[in-house]
């Protein structure tokens, strides 16, 4: 697998609350995670830094993942543990009280792709032909959406669109969405905070991540349309190739 992270201020922020990361466990799976922070003075930083920190340390104690209900299960157990320490942290210290942190994290193995997330950071693949998102927005604008009380067009512009309605570390009770899908050779992963999917068009995201170059070309030209096209909030994104595996003999 060919992979990429790149996160980057902004143009408006002073701070940038994103982390992120790709980390390989001993039988080379790896784990992809990207968490937007919240809260106040450099609380988000905290949240967002704390919750990667802890998603590779316990990503690199296990030995393999041999299946989606195992991948499932250690992402449920990781997102409870993650969002106990976060909320202990910001109760026994002042300056963190509130802060949380959305995250989007994926295990790719050869055969499948487990993706857990929570809030509006984003998980997108890239085929030939097309970018199909597959996460649905943890926010009240996305609720109200998918209720029919606001049109597409209205989310894009609508005053709330940045309030959640799910985050981690915030709340005792937490609740991520899950799922498994195959993946195959050719196929990209694309992970990304709302700074990127916030600032760019589907055509935009389409004439970049199907025009051919390696990851690091793509994600680094995303990052910069992000920001030409304001780049008021944090930019992150993590993009993740399945190459073929090839054997002494060749590919």
């Amino acid at each position: 697998m060919e992979s990429v992270f790149i996160t980057d201020r902004g143009k408006v922020r002073e701070l940038n609350e994103d982390c992120g990361g790709i980390f390989t466990n001993k039988t080379n799976e790896k784990l992809v995670v990207i968490a937007d922070g919240m809260g106040g003075h450099r609380a988000g930083d905290v949240a967002s830094n704390m919750t990667v920190d802890l998603f590779k340390q316990l990503w690199e104690q296990i030995e393999n993942i041999d299946s989606p209900d195992q991948a499932e299960n250690w992402f449920s157990e990781v997102v409870l543990e993650v969002n106990k320490q976060i909320l202990a942290h910001s109760k026994s210290n002042e300056h963190c009280e509130g802060m949380g942190t959305t995250i989007v994290a994926t295990i790719l193995t050869k055969d499948f792709a487990t993706i857990c997330h929570i809030g509006d950071s984003r998980c997108y693949i890239v085929n030939d032909s097309s970018v199909q998102l597959l996460t649905q927005d943890h926010s009240l604008v996305n609720e109200l959406l998918k209720s029919g009380q606001i049109t597409e067009l209205e989310a894009d512009n609508h005053p709330k669109r940045n309030v959640l309605i799910r985050a981690l570390g915030t709340d005792e009770n937490v609740e991520a969405s899950i799922q498994t899908i195959g993946w195959d050779e050719g196929d990209t992963m694309l992970l990304c905070s709302d700074g990127l999917s916030d600032k760019l068009q589907t055509m935009e995201m389409e004439s970049i991540l199907l025009n051919g170059q390696n990851v690091k070309l793509r994600a680094e030209r995303l990052v910069e349309l992000a920001n030409e096209n304001g780049g008021e909030d944090n930019i992150s994104v993590a993009l993740v190739e399945h190459k073929p595996v090839c054997s002494e003999g060749g590919c």
